[in-house]
């Protein structure tokens, strides 16, 4: 998505908050805290996040001359930012749903290094490339129960529980051989200017449980904390290696897994006018694996099959939002 369209969604998004929240008869006071709205909707920039993939594996057991982890790949440093919309159902004064999707709008910074051992953890291997494309995007939806109400209206404590996709693509652009051990591998070209590797990882969760804490410290300013955890998430990962004739290119590697995985943000929240209201905060999502195999697909020959050592996802940031209540 290009920036120019994505600026011109964002502001049609806050003009549409703005006038929407303005087109409601103002009440001349702050809302009752007790009065439950019976729709929230909420524009929120996830911005300027740090993320992280890493992944590696443990082929020694086909061939003892390798190391433990044989491969392991990193995907860092990649600064993105994005862009989320969300909305809130009360379905009475108890129960509610949730729903937010979030998508990239910027997704071109960042390195991989790309290291391969022999046994004793020998690195033979080691290269660098520039991360070029491609993005991120989360979809997650919670049905929340208010299991408590603090009195006076000062806040509450809800308990979520709801599911979760998450996916990631990374483009990375050429190499430079950083590490190259001229007896196990050919080491040229040294550099290259090429389309190099296209990794594109899926995580889903299909249960996930936590709480949402909001409390008023002042009349106009609240204190919030909201927290997931599962015990089980699925991921899917598969790596295209474009410059490696001997392995097939749909894709190069597969790897699949079992894992778990938290997400938490702390937060301030402001009210501009009885139904708008301004949020600041973090938040980190995180995903790691606790089981998995890797499977490389050589041309020519049948898969190889090893175990997966570790498939790791982690992405945190500022949040700031803007939320209306009707």
């Amino acid at each position: 998505m290009e920036a120019r369209q994505v600026h011109a969604t964002v502001c049609s998004s806050i003009a549409f908050l703005l006038a929407l929240t303005s087109s409601v008869p103002s009440w001349g006071q702050d809302l009752d805290p007790q009065v439950r709205p019976r729709l929230e909707l909420s524009m929120r920039s996830w911005l300027f996040t740090a993320g992280e993939l890493q992944w590696s594996q443990n082929a020694s057991g086909l061939d003892p001359r390798l190391g433990n982890p044989t491969s392991e790949l990193t995907y860092k440093d990649n600064d993105t930012q994005l862009v989320g919309f969300g909305a809130n159902v009360h379905l009475n004064r108890r129960w509610s749903l949730q729903g937010e999707f979030a998508f990239s709008v910027d997704f071109d910074r960042g390195s991989l290094i790309d290291d391969d051992y022999l046994a004793g953890q020998r690195l033979f291997s080691r290269t660098s490339s520039d991360i070029t494309g491609k993005g991120t995007w989360y979809v997650q939806a919670n049905a929340a129960y208010r299991a408590v109400e603090f009195p006076d209206g000062r806040g509450h404590f809800d308990v979520l529980a709801g599911l979760q996709y998450w996916g990631t693509t990374y483009e990375a652009t050429g190499f430079n051989r950083i590490v190259c051990d001229s007896s196990v591998i050919s080491c040229n070209p040294p550099t290259s200017s090429f389309p190099a590797i296209k990794n594109t990882t899926h995580w889903i969760t299909p249960l996930h449980v936590g709480g949402q804490l909001e409390y008023r410290v002042m009349r106009r300013v609240s204190a919030n904390l909201r927290w997931t955890f599962s015990p089980v998430s699925v991921v899917f990962n598969e790596d295209i290696h474009y410059q490696r004739s001997d392995l097939q290119q749909d894709p190069s590697f597969s790897m699949w897994g079992l894992g778990f995985g938290a997400s938490a943000e702390p937060s301030i929240g402001i009210k501009l006018t009885p139904r708008l209201s301004l949020t600041g905060g973090y938040r980190v999502m995180w995903n790691r694996t606790y089981y998995g195999r890797w499977e490389g697909h050589p041309i020519g020959n049948a898969p190889v099959t090893v175990p997966l050592n570790e498939l790791q996802t982690i992405r945190h940031g500022v949040i700031v939002g803007l939320t209306g209540s009707f």
